[in-house]
């Protein structure tokens, strides 16, 4: 580190670990040279950051979030105003390519076979993330919730995951997709966004279950819902929530102006081109006001 770059201003942003790629080779050394600022990025599920920024235990500039659950943490404690939508994505199931069903996943992908199916099988290792902090944690178990109606397979999601909460398939977000490209897992969720900024195979997933569409919460995925245990012990009941990333200026911000210029950039046709390159989506639908 030089000189001159030890003594610019430090933008913090805690972000949606899915996003790491983009992060840490896109957007991150972007706002570095254009703000002229130390970009210092932290990407862990999106509620656990929300908690943590409402409990005042850390105390970033920006705040990025996938779906707008995390989002309303922070309204609610007076920490967001308005949250814009930066880009989308979908889920997808990703897998190995050292994994001994690969062969059966390749198959899968091209629709020789059921993708359920595959998953299905014994000694599969599947990897997940942990539903009580990260949304793509509770995507998944709403993925097939809806696969089960979808593809009129009762019970599926129980012979896949198990139980909600199941240990043996839950690790942290950043770690998943290393886990995955190692081959320690075999197979597990993924956002494409994500997938896809890791050169991953993955199996895509038909608009019905993969949570892509906001105009479909009504009618179509409305209808999946389950009970998890917070970490305060309380039982919550959740729904689905569209697959959209927002963005926010904390309103406690260290350096609101380095924080305005990010957003402003993911917002920009340069951004936006950057999202597109590492496999995200347009965003979709409106701002997220807080509600009074």
């Amino acid at each position: 580190m030089t000189v001159a770059s030890a003594a610019e201003p430090v933008l913090s942003v805690a972000y949606a670990g899915s996003m790491g790629a983009l992060m840490d080779k896109g957007l991150g050394p972007t706002i570095a040279r254009q703000a002229h600022v130390q970009y210092q990025g932290k990407g862990a599920g999106a509620f656990g950051l929300a908690h943590l920024i409402a409990a005042r235990q850390i105390n970033p500039d920006v705040f990025v979030s996938i779906t707008p659950g995390p989002i309303e943490v922070l309204q609610k404690a007076g920490l967001v105003d308005t949250a814009v939508p930066v880009a989308s994505t979908q889920m997808v199931i990703a897998y190995s390519d050292k994994s001994r069903f690969a062969a059966d996943f390749k198959a899968a992908a091209v629709g020789k076979m059921p993708w359920y199916a595959v998953l299905e099988k014994p000694g599969l290792r599947f990897g997940r993330t942990d539903p009580k902090t990260d949304p793509q944690g509770r995507n998944i178990v709403f993925t097939l919730l809806l696969a089960q109606d979808y593809y009129r397979q009762p019970g599926l999601a129980e012979k896949i995951l198990g139980q909600v909460e199941n240990p043996q398939q839950i690790f942290t977000e950043p770690s998943l997709l290393s886990r995955l490209e190692s081959g320690q897992l075999d197979a597990t969720s993924g956002y494409l966004s994500a997938v896809i900024s890791h050169k991953l195979p993955y199996i895509k997933l038909p608009d019905e279950i993969n949570l892509s569409d906001p105009a479909m919460i009504q009618k179509w995925y409305g209808k999946a819902h389950f009970d998890i245990t917070l970490p305060n012990g309380k039982t919550d009941t959740l729904s689905t929530q569209p697959l959209v990333f927002y963005a926010a200026v904390l309103n406690n911000a260290p350096n609101p102006k380095a924080g305005a210029a990010f957003v402003k950039l993911m917002t920009s046709a340069e951004g936006q081109a950057m999202f597109r390159r590492y496999g995200y989506s347009a965003p979709k639908g409106g701002d997220l006001h807080p509600v009074h």
